[in-house]
């Protein structure tokens, strides 16, 4: 009698839930979206003339605007509240997959051994060190859950110790404008010291004086780091020293010290152009001297060891790169001497170097490779990978004169691992595994392959892909396809415990590995930009359209998800194809080209010339046009829609977004759903608190899942 009580109650409360969803529904049916007024804006250029109606939307202390975004964001929370439950469990799913607990491998640096954990329950980390010995004595640094108390936004960045130990600077940001304000720890007292260094990127460095410090500070209007000061320990800031203003408004500047510790760098970069300046960091008070002066379409890295200078770069028209040596004392380019040789099909990403070993970081056939050349000369191999959907990239190696390589691995389907290997015996010890917990999750369940989409062009196009095993390719899976496609940014395949909760309800992960990233070489990135960009939005269509032919998913199932220059990509596909798709999530996206091009006043516009070109000239204004998601929105049907910005975002300012989704919400015929979240308290990166930032993936996925009719 108490059991069929029971089941009779639980049956009353599931019944209730069903017509809650169910009436939830109903209601929003009948809820209106805003409505942003109309105020007209002319802007003319070249003689061409656009209407923006939404151009008020960029006054970020506006009220009106304000109130335009809270609407949005009401509206999308009423028109989603049926699936708020859904979010939760989603939310507690993704969290029970996560080591609470957990911590990093610790490193050894200069007598100490540091080390980052989480506590259970915590959203953010814990800065640590030992002296000597893992099993000495733990010395806590920074305890950022300390530092958040009271925050909607915090991020620490920078942490610097000085060569005596004694000190750390370190950066806080608590708005998520990428602005950081810097300040000097002591270490063995835990005083923090009255030097206070506002407005800056957050990265500092050492002189070997352990009392000199140098830093990077922001363009208050465009964010563009642009000038390098030096500080020395309290004293006050307004009395720091100029030492170098990066005066070209298409380059930003940068500082750090070599690995050998002999050398400060400052470098100077663009998207196409780099140049670098040198200080023995015993002499802080000296002069830089320009190691090899800019040139346009130069591009080169610098890497110091013993008496000479490695150099990374594209001279010679070596697209893909090649390594090049230089004796210190001599550093201009003609004195550059080759040690591994352009490769047509192989890109040359990075190098580490070691007392006996150079690794060399290599992506062939979009994967990367781990090459082991010991300075003798003798007995060069490569570490063995088996996988087409994997990554490998080097990690935390601070010490010269070790034969252990730390590196990481992992793939789609497996967890990442940190791996210390003996470049001597060429034996291998997994430091750390991903622990994903609660006890359901084996890589074995889940197969990951390779395909390659044919272009419009003829172009081989590659995409990864993960899915359960035993899906049938019957057209009915759903399938997320994902991409970035810009900056020469690689789409590298890594493991995500968090897109379990998609795989495991039956959906695919797919990444497009179009051109504008740098997947396949140089030449990938370079036939996916300026005038070629548009290759990279109809890369992405035709692999979509292989996808669909191929019975991995259909129109009524395939949903598309970009963020940032992503988010552009995402804006672009809907406007030239938009049946392939039933809904697309666009993260922070840009996607009022022509207008933030336009405007040299938005933080990175002309640092960005080389990479979508300069719209002051015609024929450049005119090809962004051409594509701009937000000139080209058309009075026709949309798939449904997430868009989310940041009131805060320094990359991808809010009102592109907002703008855009008005616009679309006043001109598209159909009926689908198009939701504006904003996060009034964030920036581009979103949530910074490991949990909130779940519960931002829990509300896109939850939106994908509604849409399939998945309720749990």
């Amino acid at each position: 009698m108490k059991n069929l009580i029971k089941i009779t109650f639980l049956s009353l409360i599931f019944a209730f839930s069903i017509n809650n969803v169910t009436a939830q529904k109903k209601m929003s049916k009948n809820i209106q979206p805003p409505v942003a007024k109309i105020v007209p804006k002319k802007l003319e250029k070249h003689g061409d003339v656009r209407i923006d109606n939404y151009y008020w939307l960029n006054q970020r202390e506006d009220k009106e605007v304000i109130d335009y975004l809270n609407a949005e964001n009401k509206y999308y929370e009423q028109m989603t509240a049926h699936t708020k439950d859904f979010q939760k469990l989603l939310f507690e799913e993704m969290k029970s997959r996560i080591k609470e607990d957990d911590q990093s491998v610790p490193y050894l640096y200069n007598g100490y051994w540091y080390i980052t954990r989480y506590e259970k329950g915590q959203d953010y980390p814990v800065y640590s060190r030992k002296k000597g010995s893992l099993e000495a004595p733990e010395e806590i640094m920074f305890n950022c859950n300390e530092m958040a108390k009271g925050l909607s936004y915090f991020q620490l960045g920078g942490v610097s110790v000085s060569p005596n130990n004694k000190f750390a600077t370190f950066g806080v940001d608590k708005v998520s404008r990428r602005i950081y304000t810097i300040q000097v720890k002591n270490l063995e007292t835990g005083e923090i010291l009255s030097d206070k260094i506002e407005n800056c990127t957050g990265g500092s460095v050492w002189a070997n004086d352990n009392q000199t410090i140098f830093y990077t500070t922001k363009d208050p209007v465009t964010l563009r780091s642009n000038k390098i000061f030096k500080h020395k320990l309290g004293t006050d800031s307004k009395d720091d020293v100029l030492v170098f203003e990066e005066k070209d408004e298409t380059f930003s500047v940068f500082i750090y010290k070599e690995k050998s510790k002999k050398y400060l760098v400052i470098g100077s970069q663009s998207t196409m152009t780099t140049e670098y300046q040198i200080l023995n960091a015993d002499t802080p008070d000296a002069d830089f001297k320009v190691f090899q002066k800019r040139t346009r379409g130069l591009e080169y890295n610098i890497s110091h060891f013993g008496d000479s200078f490695y150099v990374l770069t594209n001279t010679d028209q070596a697209t893909n790169f090649k390594l090049m040596k230089t004796p210190e004392t001599a550093t201009e380019k003609e004195n550059w001497k080759d040690v591994i040789a352009h490769r047509d099909n192989v890109l040359l990403e990075d190098i580490e170097i070691f007392k006996d070993y150079l690794v060399v970081e290599e992506r062939e056939n979009g994967l990367t490779k781990l090459r082991i050349m010991p300075w003798s000369g003798v007995g060069e191999y490569y570490l063995p990978f088996d996988s087409e959907t994997y990554t490998a990239y080097t990690s935390t190696n601070v010490d010269f004169d070790t034969t252990v390589l730390r590196y990481g691995y992992q793939s789609l389907k497996t967890p990442s691992s940190i791996i210390d290997f003996d470049m001597k015996n060429q034996t291998k010890e997994v430091k750390k595994e991903q622990e994903v917990l609660g006890g359901k999750f084996n890589k074995d369940n889940y197969e990951e392959k390779r395909v390659w989409a044919t272009a419009k062009d003829g172009t081989k196009v590659p995409i990864s892909m993960v899915y359960r095993k035993g899906i049938q390719l019957n057209g009915k899976n759903p399938l997320l396809q994902y991409a970035y496609g810009s900056y020469g940014y690689s789409m590298d395949c890594t493991f995500s415990s968090t897109r379990l909760s998609l795989l495991d309800r039956g959906f695919i992960f797919a990444i497009a590995h179009i051109r504008g990233g740098e997947d396949l070489g140089r030449p990938w990135y370079e036939n996916g930009k300026l005038l070629n960009k548009k290759n990279t939005f109809t890369d992405f269509i035709d692999c979509s359209k292989f996808l669909i032919e191929n019975k991995y998913t259909s129109p009524k199932h395939l949903y598309a998800e970009g963020g940032s220059a992503g988010g552009l990509l995402m804006g672009t596909v809907i406007n030239l194809a938009p049946e392939l798709y039933n809904g697309v999530i666009a993260a922070v996206p840009f996607v009022d080209v022509v207008t933030t091009m336009l405007d040299d006043s938005i933080p990175l516009t002309t640092g960005e010339y080389d990479e979508w070109g300069n719209p002051n000239d015609k024929e450049y204004y005119d090809y962004m046009k051409s594509y701009s998601p937000y000139d080209n929105v058309e009075a026709k049907a949309y798939p449904n829609m997430l868009v989310t910005t940041g009131l805060h975002d320094s990359q991808v300012q809010y009102w592109e977004p907002a703008k855009w989704v008005a616009k679309l919400r006043a001109v598209k015929t159909d009926k689908n759903v198009l939701f504006l979240d904003t996060n009034m308290d964030t920036g581009h990166g979103g949530a910074s608190g490991r949990f909130e930032a779940l519960k931002e993936i829990a509300k896109e996925f939850s939106f994908l899942l509604d849409l399939e009719g998945i309720k749990k």
